[in-house]
């Protein structure tokens, strides 16, 4: 039988994983898409090849369409938190790319003989109130019977296609700057087991990212991408090897959620968050211990933007330098 909390059903309970934590590992990722990468369509400006956050096409008016979509199995227990989450982090994915969502559609995997359909109403009433946030319409969508339920949207947006944001833009001497502080995955790995509650966390996850990459734009910048399931460490990775840049972490400056440390120690680190760390160590020069990478590669849901450059509301976590031995160094 599920377990409940206070008499409310737990919605990790009824998946294998929880949040981006859930995603595909990066490497495996890549194996599975190499093939599929060098579309050379004339009015493709952003596709497979370099991981970035969304497909951006040039299309006539002067415009890049921006589309995404991005779903995944319940992070938290409460129905209508959940829903809000999984907007916010499929929003997140046109803000990362310098645009701003003009449509959403919802995705809904629903196991409809074991959950009632109130509870995903509430899932969807979440993600509705977080489109009415960020200003952007959300019509319809696509819903199947799921042994497992998942939740997510398509996303389209529109952006400058003259000043998108993209992972293979980044340059030396250019510093970087992380817009939310991380630690929700062990946290809520840490409330899949227990239960527990963290507030902060689900403030967190719910935020949009909206101020962030419009101020990265408004600031010239060429390069940001979000921090979700790959971790810190898997991101910045992906963009320092797109762009031919080494990064330079400074461990001490980045920013951790209360809690995040104390649900290490106490062994609540996600599997994928482990998958992360193996995937870069081979790129990675570190001085720190293992703990210290284990929530730098903390896998992430909804998690801030990761920018070369400075902007309003970020912290500064290290530095672009001309590429090294290692694509990745921590300090």
């Amino acid at each position: 039988m599920v377990a409940t909390q206070q008499g409310i059903r737990r919605l990790t309970q009824y998946a294998h994983g929880g949040g981006c934590a859930c995603k595909i590992p990066p490497g495996e990722l890549e194996e599975m898409v190499r093939g599929l990468t060098g579309d050379t369509h004339p009015d493709l400006l952003v596709g497979l090849d370099d991981g970035d956050d969304a497909a951006a096409v040039r299309i006539e008016g002067g415009l890049a369409v921006l589309a995404t979509a991005d779903f995944f199995t319940p992070v938290v227990d409460d129905a209508y938190d959940w829903g809000r989450i999984a907007a916010a982090n499929a929003f997140s994915d046109v803000y990362a790319m310098g645009g701003r969502p003009v449509l959403a559609v919802n995705l809904l995997g629903w196991p409809r003989d074991v959950l009632p359909l109130e509870l995903a109403t509430e899932v969807l009433r979440g993600g509705l109130d977080v489109g009415r946030a960020a200003g952007c319409p959300v019509a319809g969508g696509h819903s199947i019977d799921d042994p497992e339920p998942k939740y997510g949207m398509a996303v389209t947006g529109v952006a400058d296609p003259n000043r998108l944001l993209r992972n293979d833009a980044a340059e030396a001497g250019l510093p970087l700057s992380l817009t939310k502080p991380l630690g929700v995955g062990v946290l809520n790995n840490r409330h899949k087991a227990t239960g527990e509650v963290f507030p902060e966390a689900v403030a967190s996850m719910v935020a949009l990212n909206a101020e962030a990459g419009a101020a990265a734009v408004a600031a010239g910048l060429r390069a940001a991408t979000d921090v979700t399931g790959f971790g810190l460490l898997g991101h910045l990775y992906k963009m320092a090897r797109a762009s031919g840049v080494s990064a330079v972490v400074d461990a001490a400056a980045v920013p951790y959620l209360e809690g995040a440390r104390a649900s290490l120690a106490e062994g609540f680190v996600p599997g994928g968050s482990r998958r992360n760390l193996d995937w870069v160590q081979p790129h990675l020069d570190a001085s720190v211990d293992l703990d210290e990478l284990l929530l730098l590669a903390d896998a992430q849901t909804s998690g801030g933007l990761l920018v070369a450059g400075e902007i309003p509301g970020g912290t500064v976590i290290g530095e672009l330098v001309p590429r090294g031995e290692r694509v990745l160094q921590v300090r």
